[in-house]
């Protein structure tokens, strides 16, 4: 009996996905569980696994082929065996009648291999079209790591430059897809920039006093909390306080309405090889130091290795983002529709700053926020930027909430 295969149903968000790999060609044996297909969706990579045993019977949408929630992907004959699994069955009941023990050990096909990928493995594999039969992981048992299959592709990529380099004053270019991750990144950064009414305010934050208490518990922290003390954990809590004191950053439009969200869900954007992915932080009012910093760390192992969820990149009534993990200096973010706010961070710059008559050298920051003013008033924003940075120039106040 055949059984369909399909595309799982998708979040409202999500309307369609493409089809990044088939693991299974028709003809192949599949075990319960076994990982079909990768679905690629504007928000993250859908693994697709075989509900029963069987053999691929047909394979109905291909490679790069953009398809809807419930829409039939493959059929599947449950039960069945594929020809090449009977004949090895076959072969190993005849070598058991006839006591052969000297079987060569049975090696790892290029498929096993493949199987034993992670999705964001697999998708490095098949854009650089490698063969990775040849290589040995240096993951735990030997697992084949990303870092893998970049240095392969790296010497891949050297060898071919080798053997065909192009002629002086060649003006060679290469024409790639554009990922729907990105596809829907650049819509949704028109949309806000049509839609909204993006103003953009500044400040500088002290960062010494932050850096001197990090300096003195970090170590403490980490033997009893099981985690690093970053700056993350200080500037999400100082973004949680000043969004109680200022609820119309927290909010969003929907409509002709305003909703007032009496929670405050952070996202916290985190750069992947897919692009820019921002996984949120629920009820951060909540939350510990050591509870922000164990999340955010969570979050930037799942986003390097694909496997952030939609539910981890749902919602959020605010977001922060990093550009100073980078180098940048200064920067404009833009808002991360629906929400009416963002905060932008950027790097640690010595700069001499004038403090009581005498100039200092102090490790500055520069903070953005960027805000819809159809929804906060350029007061609001100002003394909510203002909020943050006293915050963190005096983290006492975080622990007093004052």
């Amino acid at each position: 009996m055949s059984m369909e295969i399909k595309v799982p149903v998708l979040p409202e968000s999500v309307a369609d996905a493409t089809i990044v790999t088939w693991h299974k060609k028709p003809g192949d044996s599949v075990a319960e569980g076994e990982n079909l297909v990768d679905l690629e969706t504007d928000k993250v990579v859908l693994e697709v696994p075989s509900p029963v045993d069987g053999v691929i019977d047909d394979i109905v949408e291909a490679e790069g082929a953009v398809v809807t929630a419930n829409q039939v992907l493959a059929m599947i004959k449950e039960g069945a065996v594929s020809e090449s699994t009977a004949k090895t069955e076959q072969a190993d009941m005849v070598g058991a009648t006839d006591n052969q023990t000297n079987t060569p050990e049975t090696m790892p096909t290029t498929n096993d291999k493949a199987d034993a990928l992670s999705p964001a493995v697999r998708r490095a594999v098949a854009e650089n079209d490698l063969d990775i039969s040849g290589i040995k992981g240096s993951g735990k048992g030997g697992r084949i790591l990303k870092a893998d299959v970049a240095a392969l592709a790296k010497q891949d990529n050297k060898t071919t430059a080798t053997q065909a380099l192009p002629v002086v004053g060649d003006r060679v270019e290469e024409r790639v897809p554009m990922s729907r991750l990105r596809a829907r990144i650049a819509e949704r950064l028109v949309q806000v920039q049509q839609n909204a009414a993006i103003l953009t305010t500044f400040n500088e934050v002290n960062m010494r006093p932050v850096m001197d208490l990090r300096a003195q518990y970090k170590d403490v922290f980490e033997k009893r909390h099981g985690t690093k003390l970053g700056f993350m954990s200080f500037f999400t809590k100082a973004v949680s306080e000043a969004l109680k004191r200022f609820p119309a950053v927290n909010a969003s439009i929907d409509g002709s309405d305003i909703i007032y969200h009496g929670y405050q869900d952070i996202g916290i954007a985190v750069s992947s090889d897919r692009g820019l992915v921002v996984p949120v932080l629920r009820n951060v009012e909540n939350m510990s130091f050591a509870d922000i910093e164990r999340d955010i760390r969570e979050f930037s192992a799942k986003a390097r290795d694909g496997k952030l969820s939609l539910e981890e990149m749902t919602g959020g009534t605010f977001t922060i983002t990093n550009g100073g993990v980078f180098g940048s200096l200064f920067s404009t973010p833009i808002i991360n529709a629906p929400q009416s706010a963002i905060l932008g961070m950027h790097a640690i710059k010595e700069r001499p700053m004038a403090v009581d008559g005498e100039v200092v050298i102090l490790p500055m920051m520069y903070l953005a926020l960027s805000y819809d003013h159809r929804i906060v008033d350029g007061k609001d924003s100002v003394q909510f930027l203002v909020s943050v940075k006293e915050l963190i120039e005096d983290p006492a106040r975080l622990l007093l909430e004052i």
